[in-house]
């Protein structure tokens, strides 16, 4: 089944049905008027969060869902039947965000929950409705209220309890097999994890459950590589356990990246408790460990464990670790850990404005002036009077270009009446 963990869909409630104008005409009754009922409501749109998915594939290829009309209402006194609703099923830790993706209009994070997201239209009153003492033959039926409709996200952040986090090629999907009977695909090769993996980890008597996410590089919150779209899924663990490759020559400065991204992209990432590894150490000599297990811990100012997920090197060891946070985390706060509703960025075929501040000569002078966009891009702070100085600019080169075209004329002509005979 193909993982996709964001869409976009389009609902509308149903509209309410229309009342009836009747009158009761039968043989050998005395008294008739008038027997017009109202009009049925419209169905409803209601989301609900179901057990058995794990992914957004069901709205890939269909973004249109709208509720049943009510029935019109009919005579003698019959009132039309309620439209059917529909019902929205989503995974567990759906969330629901306006078309500006800039409110959470719903976040589902336990099984059964049910969310009405558009009421349906109320049905319109028939001439009965409208019977009095000084009216007694209306004849006024009403249409029934439009239903609503509108554009909303559908954003699956995936529930655990510890997360994994680090370059590419830094052993997670490794690590991720060792400890559980998850089996995500492993190679040499960079960005080999494509989407977010789960796996259920036991330690002793106790289980939690570890994601495991694409990895990350320099310049992901603007879209390089795979960019930070799915750190979406981490948002509500308790824990990461950032992993750095060992056989890398500056690990100080992978930590760096990757802890760049995570405030770069915000969502809470850079405040939550961190575990920090040594991956690969079945690679390395012990004196490479020693220093590279120092340098480390310079960084980041804590314990770094050594780690080895192919040879069991310290598995039990950070195992225990993120157990023993991920308690103290529930302890503190026992419900789900609540998520935000960061989209991220995600791939894009553009040039990124990492790319092009790096490449800049005068990167400080040049980005100083501007803020980030709500897609993710640079935007510059509008000056009008510098607008006004290089439409000055413009406007006295022009002249120029003008004076020297004529200069230039002028002199063709000359040289034309100079080559021209006497005659």
């Amino acid at each position: 089944m193909k993982f996709l963990d964001q869409a976009k869909i389009f609902i509308k409630s149903g509209d309410g049905g229309a009342g009836a104008v009747s009158f009761r005409r039968e043989k050998h009754m005395e008294f008739g008027g008038p027997d017009g009922g109202d009009g049925g409501r419209g169905g409803d749109v209601i989301v609900e969060c179901v057990a058995n998915l794990n992914t957004l594939i069901d709205y890939r290829y269909q973004q249109h869902f709208k509720a049943a009309k009510g029935d019109h209402g009919m005579g003698q006194q019959r009132t039309g039947g309620k439209g059917d609703d529909i019902i929205l099923k989503v995974p567990v830790g759906t969330q629901i965000l306006d078309e500006e993706r800039d409110m959470v209009v719903a976040d589902l994070t336990e099984v059964g929950q049910r969310l009405v997201l558009l009421r349906g239209g109320d049905g319109g009153f028939g001439n009965l409705h409208y019977k009095t003492s000084t009216n007694q033959a209306p004849r006024r039926g009403d249409p029934g209220w439009p239903g609503k409709e509108m554009w909303v996200w559908l954003k699956l952040k995936l529930i655990a309890d510890a997360g994994l986090v680090g370059l590419p090629n830094a052993g997670k999907s490794t690590f991720l097999a060792a400890v559980s009977r998850a089996r995500p695909k492993i190679a040499d090769y960079p960005f080999t994890t494509l989407h977010p993996n789960l796996g259920v980890v036991y330690y002793g008597q106790e289980e939690f459950i570890v994601a495991d996410i694409p990895g990350l590089i320099e310049g992901a919150h603007e879209g390089a590589g795979i960019g930070d779209r799915f750190l979406g899924h981490i948002e509500r663990c308790r824990v990461l356990l950032h992993l750095v490759d060992g056989t890398q020559d500056d690990v100080a400065e992978a930590y760096r990246v990757v802890r760049g991204e995570l405030e770069a992209y915000g969502g809470g990432l850079e405040s939550k408790p961190e575990v920090v590894a040594l991956n690969k150490c079945d690679s390395l000599l012990a004196e490479d460990i020693k220093d590279k297990l120092e340098a480390l811990e310079a960084e980041c100012g804590h314990k770094v464990y050594p780690l080895s997920g192919v040879s069991g090197i310290g598995l039990k060891e950070i195992l225990g670790t993120l157990l023993q946070h991920i308690k103290d985390s529930k302890a503190e706060d026992p419900g789900v850990v609540q998520a935000s509703n960061a989209i991220g960025a995600g791939k894009r075929g553009q040039e990124g404005f990492f790319r092009r501040r790096k490449d800049a000569e005068d990167p400080d002078a040049q980005f100083e002036e501007g803020y980030w966009g709500a897609n993710g891009e640079w935007i510059w702070y509008e000056d009008d009077e510098d607008e006004e100085e290089v439409a000055a600019e413009v406007d006295d080169d022009s002249v120029d270009d003008e004076d020297e075209i004529i200069d230039e004329e002028d002199e063709d002509d000359e040289d034309d009446g100079d080559d021209q005979p006497n005659q």
